[in-house]
């Protein structure tokens, strides 16, 4: 499984706009300045987002971006699974469908479904508050002991 750019900056922009909304809407421009990525690039994930209702947009001179909800709603499963479209390490068990004729065989396909359930269990624990808040204990778990909470 590999996190493309298009799921790190929907991420990036989450984090932007509960950091930064107050109680209005924030621009797109003012986001790219503070992460320095494109506008171009962030209207295509932008309008993901919109689309899968995670965010509100206002047109208009004080217009922009919010999130639809609070930071502590959204599941970091829920998030990459919108810009990703599946995080399955392997193809053959590419959203939650076994696409492999030798499956009832497949001495490995185990594995790929364990690690696939994995991952997705602990990104369904992590939310954007605890990305937000820098919740390393919550995030890292029992990854690095000697990490700083």
């Amino acid at each position: 499984m590999m996190v493309s750019s298009k799921g790190k900056y929907a991420l990036l922009v989450m984090v932007d706009l509960a950091q930064n909304q107050g109680d209005g809407h924030v621009s797109l421009a003012d986001i790219a300045e503070r992460q320095g990525l494109s506008m171009k690039y962030l209207e295509s994930i932008v309008a993901i987002l919109n689309k899968g209702d995670m965010l509100q947009s206002l047109r208009g001179k004080n217009g922009g971006y919010r999130l639809a909800r609070p930071a502590s709603d959204y599941r970091m499963s829920e998030l990459l699974a919108l810009t990703e479209g599946s995080l399955a390490p392997v193809e053959c068990i590419k959203n939650n469908d076994l696409n492999c004729d030798r499956a009832a065989s497949c001495m490995t396909l185990p594995l790929w479904v364990g690690l696939d359930r994995a991952i997705m269990k602990y990104l369904s624990t992590v939310t954007l508050e605890d990305v937000i808040n820098g919740d390393r204990k919550k995030m890292l778990g029992d990854w690095c002991e000697t990490c700083e909470a």
